[in-house]
């Protein structure tokens, strides 16, 4: 799971490891093929395909335009992969986002401006999650570029860089082919950068050159030989020296795992530290999942004022934590209210490590260092025995009466006992964000957000994606009224694949997280009938199941049902619950946020 950025040859197939998505390939030696391909398929597109197969990538999504055409009949002619057409490009992004978080790396494919321009938002959430993705646009012909030419597709200027430009501030790398002599160099390097980084490229392939044969193309791709990125070893050394004094005369360590634990593949180095020393370990609320919550010395999220039960209170009265990869922001810090102090923190980022308010050594690799500092760390498991002594176990909601309106902890009370080693969970943005944080993942279960980003409606095209990637897992999404009315349409993309994701729809009649952080009549949307929108687009093709529940018995029924005779269906389940049922931490949460955002301007 957890292996250097070596040469690639295949991504490996996920396993049930919660950690971080597979590494991208392992090997140290690249077997070259001699055997020249017929020239009618040494294309470019045949050539971007190949190169998509060997990475990784078995689906790709997309939306046709008369751009991209030529450029999808050569994706599909490659035996190893499959094109997933979406309703809309928003969604091909989100769910190549997905894919991402499940298999390593994902890609979509969508058509000049008009297209690019609508994948662009979720790019910019796939940036900022630090998740390597492929966008490739299908561009103008080649002749047009240098002309004084107006195309369609433009906002009526001679000048096709506008989508270039704005690409730019949310990929690592971008490249436009608009001709086949440098074509192989830069489809090359942009994903081989996506992969080194970690983050989103940009191709654009101009529509009359996929299907034209050219020799850069005329064999079977080398595989990737990635130079591994290598820590300075004297920098290395210096900091774990560093670290390890400042760490072995702490009387009460913890040990708290960031989200950019993943992009790091410092997953696993993590886990070990932690096995060797015996911190008391939490995780950031973006890092949930990425750390085996069965771990001896687990203590929950910590997220300030909103901690599940006891966390807080250990990590901030530590005198001494350790954050590896963390984001602190304005929603990870509730409002800028965390109680730590900087002379008591190590900050790891994936190249740096930051010792109190002392020395930062740069050019260390996160993986590398965590390895390192477990050699060096004396046992010290105070802080878990403090955690141990104040624990008080989670009491369980209310019992519903009879046929009472369904409350949403009872709610999640019942997707607990759902979850095992075979499923994942993905969280929309809202209170799924809250109720989802105090779910216990068994071993094996995939969780993810996007915290970061906070995008409403990015679950449905993630859903698919996942699931298109994880078919080992059955996934289970928690998806807001309100969120799912931007992106609704992709479910019809999920029944064309065959998936059976479970989806709770929660139907609360608004924007309950704006709510609770500032509230007024634009929080209230329109009301669905959502199990006859999905019906509808079912149609009588694929496997679908829809139900609407309105208390605890109907939400049992629908549970048994979907795990059981419907096991094979897309199941579908509307949870209608009251509007002003929310968590205890949304609403702690969004009062923080809420003054955050409104405090007035400094004195000039």
């Amino acid at each position: 799971m957890d292996t250097n950025l070596g040469s690639l040859d295949v991504v490996a197939v996920p396993n049930d490891d919660v950690c971080c998505p597979p590494p991208h390939g392992c090997l140290s030696a690249v077997q070259a093929s001699t055997v020249p391909f017929n020239f009618s398929d040494a294309t470019l597109g045949r050539h971007l395909a190949r190169r998509l197969v060997q990475i990784g990538v078995s689906d790709v999504f997309s939306v046709p335009g008369d751009f991209n055409l030529t450029l999808l009949d050569h994706l599909i002619a490659e035996p190893g992969l499959n094109l997933v057409g979406c309703c809309n490009e928003l969604n091909a992004g989100y769910a190549a986002d997905g894919y991402a978080r499940s298999r390593g790396v994902g890609a979509c494919v969508v058509t000049f401006t008009v297209g690019g321009l609508s994948v662009l938002n979720a790019i910019a959430g796939a940036c900022s999650e630090n998740l390597p993705l492929i966008c490739i646009v299908g561009g103008p012909n080649s002749n047009d570029y240098g002309t004084n030419r107006i195309l369609h597709h433009t906002i009526g200027l001679p000048d096709f860089s506008q989508e270039l430009r704005c690409f730019q501030t949310v990929t690592c790398y971008q490249a436009v082919v608009n001709n086949l002599e440098d074509a192989h160099e830069l489809i090359d390097t942009a994903i081989s950068t996506a992969l080194k980084e970690s983050k989103p490229v940009y191709i654009s392939i101009s529509c009359n050159l996929p299907a034209i044969p050219h020799p850069t193309f005329s064999r079977e791709p080398v595989p990737f030989s990635l130079s591994p990125k290598l820590s300075n070893q004297m920098g290395l050394e210096a900091a774990i020296e560093a670290a390890a004094e400042f760490l072995n005369k702490a009387v009460k360590p913890v040990m708290v795992a960031g989200p950019k634990m993943r992009a790091a593949k410092a997953c696993s180095a993590f886990v070990e530290l932690a096995d060797s020393c015996g911190y008391a370990v939490a995780v950031m609320p973006s890092a949930k999942g990425l750390v085996p919550e069965h771990h001896s010395h687990f203590i929950g999220t910590y997220w300030g004022a909103v901690s599940t039960a006891f966390c807080a209170e250990i990590v901030e009265s530590a005198d001494a934590y350790l954050f590896a990869g963390p984001i602190f922001n304005d929603y990870s810090s509730v409002g800028y209210s965390l109680l730590l102090k900087k002379e008591k923190a190590i900050i790891l980022l994936p190249d740096r490590v930051v010792i109190g308010n002392g020395p930062t050594f740069g050019c260390v690799l996160m993986k590398d260092f965590l390895q390192g500092l477990a050699k060096r760390l004396k046992k010290n498991t105070t802080a878990y025995e403090n955690y141990h002594r104040i624990y008080v176990p989670d009491g369980n909601p209310l019992k519903c009466e009879p046929k009472e309106p369904l409350r949403v902890n009872v709610l999640f009370q019942h997707i607990q006992k759902m979850l095992s080693g075979d499923t994942a969970v993905i969280a929309e943005t809202g209170d799924s964000w809250f109720n989802c944080q105090k779910l216990k993942l068994p071993i094996g279960c995939g969780y993810e957000f996007q915290m970061q980003y906070g995008s409403i409606g990015w679950s449905v095209g993630a859903t698919l994606g996942y699931a298109q990637a994880a078919t080992n897992k059955r996934v289970i999404a928690c998806i807001g009224d309100g969120s799912f009315q931007v992106t609704a349409q992709d479910v019809s993309t999920m029944l064309r694949c065959g998936q059976n994701t479970i989806i709770f729809l929660i139907n609360n009649g608004g924007y309950t997280i704006e709510v609770e952080i500032h509230d007024g009549p634009y929080n209230v949307i329109k009301n669905w009938n959502y199990t006859a929108f999905v019906d509808a687009i079912h149609n009588g093709e694929g496997k679908c199941w829809t139900r609407k529940v309105f208390c605890e018995e109907e939400l049992v029924e629908a549970i048994d049902t979907a795990t059981g005779a419907k096991k094979d269906c897309l199941c579908f389940i509307e949870v209608i619950v009251h509007k002003d049922d929310t968590s205890k931490e949304l609403l702690e949460w969004g009062s923080r946020v809420s003054a955050a955002n409104s405090r007035p301007p400094n004195p000039q």
